[in-house]
């Protein structure tokens, strides 16, 4: 029969195999924490390998994702469908073991990680949603929710700031059945950390409000199981175990050094390091009886099947309560949930008085939310500027998790990061504030949610020069055009309360995608339209006005979202008195409009049409795919100016003049023969 050191040294060797056969990859952290995942996985996970997505399983999250082969070696042993030769194929092309863990490439992976931090992040949301769910389902003698959120982290994650907003906040929470590992060995790629790295990590994380067991020997079994004990019977904080390793635990001359970290150890000394640990197999070979000892897939489905049975005995109980929680974990929208959309556009369109699209977006909520019990709101402490909150908001609190509002502090990248653990736990569609160009703080895990295809929404407010007084600091330039380039990120920039509602209604329906909102201070008025103007919004870019009678080729067409779209249709007015039919097309969502048939986009943006001038109060570069090279782009390429937004659009060339003077150059330009 196998011993516990045998075990972890099954991952041990198919760690330094598969970064040894691809040249690439972290031998080090693997081996170093095999002892401390082998205890965890084989005596405390609740999985079920069979299926990975089982509700009430107990979640993993490898934050020092670097280490993935610990992660990898783990799920091929428990029996996932993760097969011998994909282990193999590490970090390979098309490979379901890329070099950091990627949810959805990986059975059996919760979330993407690598950026250091992003996985205790994201873990902090997974385990808020634990806690939320149980709260709003569980009922006397059913708990159906009771499952631990369980987090290896390293050195790396701990210097990020990131790891310090979200741990601070999940201790202020109490989130009790959050458990993390820190992986203490001393090392980081650049060496010995002692230099750059002194933190009482016990003294910070007690004084976050932290149940701390320190000083754990991480290659003792029985030392990691007391600890995890102890995590578990403390019910009311979250608990930070601080194991004491060693990097490379095994490899002879490497252990220890950061020459274990990242780099693949070399043929002579993985031969050294099988005779040291009395692995006599050849690569990637596992014998029968350490697989049947890790096989975790007999002990998964009962697990499962005895919750199967609870859940039965709850849904016979509390019928609609059930209901209710199979339509959120399986992220299916509410029955009626059309015709709350419907209402909402209904009621922006009905708007007659101008306003801001950031209180265009809080009436959106206020029309929705009451229809959606999954949606969890939030600002990074700006609330009342962002307007993400509605007359039915309840603040979450560690003394009352029944809540649909996060006062997340001013910790915006946290912020992200647990929007994005809430999204793939399931049961909620999660959104939350501050301003757009602090957005630069929340970059990376609005990044990662792009990257996992996953429906988190960004409500970003303040988003332009039209903020004014707070000046360059706060002024959006760039940023807009940063996320729009930014692949699988969608980002609507409305005119108006028609347009703030479809964008709202594209957020909560398009689940395959994270979502930007960007929003204004400033009062916007409401542009008219006709039923099949109001319908074509959705579709990214429509055309709004007409000067004179709908030409099927205009002079001239302007392009313009939020805030500069009442400019370009008070521009077209004085054209048409000036004899230029003019084109108006309101492009709020350009990725939306970019996946249109080309038909539309044809209708929409004529090819015969060259002369074009797009308008928008931001970066220019990003416009000329759109009007061309004959094309001009009203926009700034500068910072801002501390002032009133009035005097600053006339400041930079918002003017219904300039956007004249500029059509006339265009005009005045001579057809160039081919």
């Amino acid at each position: 029969m196998p011993t516990r050191r045998d075990l972890a040294n099954a991952i041990r060797a198919l760690s330094m195999d598969a970064v040894q056969q691809a040249n690439s990859g972290h031998p080090g952290m693997p081996m170093g924490m095999a002892d401390i995942a082998e205890v965890l996985w084989r005596d405390y996970l609740r999985h079920n390998p069979v299926d990975p997505r089982w509700p009430d399983r107990d979640r993993f999250v490898l934050s020092n994702g670097h280490g993935t082969m610990l992660q990898y070696s783990l799920l091929h042993l428990s029996g996932y469908a993760l097969p011998m030769d994909e282990i193999k194929r590490f970090r390979q092309l098309g490979s379901m073991t890329p070099g950091h863990p990627e949810y959805g490439a990986t059975p059996g992976v919760e979330t993407t990680t690598g950026p250091l931090g992003q996985g205790i992040g994201a873990a902090v949301g997974m385990a808020l949603a634990e806690k939320l769910l149980a709260a709003r389902f569980n009922r006397p003698d059913h708990e159906i929710v009771d499952h631990y959120t369980y987090v290896f982290l390293g050195d790396g994650c701990l210097m990020e700031g990131l790891s310090h907003e979200a741990c601070s906040l999940a201790g202020t929470l109490k989130l009790g059945k959050l458990i993390c590992f820190y992986d203490d060995n001393g090392i980081s790629i650049d060496g010995e950390v002692d230099a750059w790295f002194g933190d009482d990590t016990p003294g910070r994380f007690h004084a976050y409000g932290w149940h701390v067991v320190a000083d754990v020997d991480g290659h003792d079994s029985d030392a990691i199981g007391k600890a995890i004990e102890a995590a578990r019977a403390e019910t009311d904080r979250p608990t930070l175990i601080c194991c004491k390793t060693i990097i490379g635990w095994g490899a002879p001359t490497r252990q220890g050094t950061a020459k274990a970290h990242g780099e693949a150890l070399g043929d002579e000394e993985i031969a050294a390091t099988r005779e040291r640990l009395n692995w006599p197999h050849a690569a990637f070979q596992v014998p029968a009886d350490i697989y049947q000892a890790w096989d975790a897939r007999e002990r998964g489905q009962a697990l499962q099947q005895g919750w199967n049975d609870r859940f039965a005995a709850y849904a016979k109980a509390h019928p609609e309560l059930a209901a209710e929680f199979e339509r959120r974990i399986a992220g299916k929208l509410p029955e009626n949930w059309a015709e709350c959309a419907d209402k909402m556009l209904a009621e922006a369109v009905a708007t007659e008085s101008g306003k801001a699209t950031r209180k265009s977006s809080g009436a959106a909520i206020e029309a929705i939310a009451p229809c959606l019990p999954e949606l969890i709101g939030g600002s990074a402490d700006l609330t009342g500027s962002n307007n993400t909150n509605w007359s039915g908001t309840k603040a979450i609190t560690a003394a009352d998790m029944t809540g649909n509002y996060l006062h997340y502090g001013v910790r915006e990248f946290a912020m992200a990061a647990i929007e994005n653990g809430l999204t793939v736990h399931g049961g909620f569609i999660a959104y939350g504030g501050t301003f757009l160009t602090f957005s630069d703080y929340a970059r990376n895990a609005m990044r990662l949610a792009a990257l996992m295809k996953i429906g988190s929404i960004f409500v970003m407010t303040h988003d332009s020069i039209g903020l004014g007084e707070d000046g360059p600091t706060h002024q959006p330039i760039e940023h807009v055009a940063s996320l729009r380039i930014m692949p699988g990120m969608s980002v609507w920039r409305p005119a108006d309360s028609a347009e703030t509602a479809a964008a709202w209604q594209a957020a909560i329906e398009r689940r395959d995608r994270p979502t930007t909102l960007a929003l204004t201070r400033q009062n916007l008025p409401q542009q008219q339209r006709d039923a099949e103007t109001l319908g074509a919004i959705g579709r990214g870019g429509y055309i709004l006005v007409h000067t004179p009678d709908t030409p099927d080729t205009p002079d001239v067409i302007l392009i313009a979202t939020g805030s500069e779209v009442q400019l370009a249709v008070d521009a077209a007015k004085a054209l048409a008195r000036r004899d230029v039919a003019a084109r108006v097309v309101s492009m709020p969502s350009t990725d939306v409009f970019d996946a249109q048939d080309a038909a539309y986009r044809e209708q929409v943006l004529p090819a015969a049409c060259e002369r074009r001038v797009a308008i928008e109060a931001g970066v220019t570069n990003f416009w000329y795919r759109y009007v061309g090279a004959r094309g001009r782009v009203i926009g700034i390429d500068h910072y801002g100016e501390s002032a009133p937004a009035p005097a600053l659009f006339e400041h930079f060339g918002f003017t219904v003049d300039n956007v004249i003077a500029t059509v006339e150059g265009l005009l005045s330009e001579k057809e160039v023969e081919v």
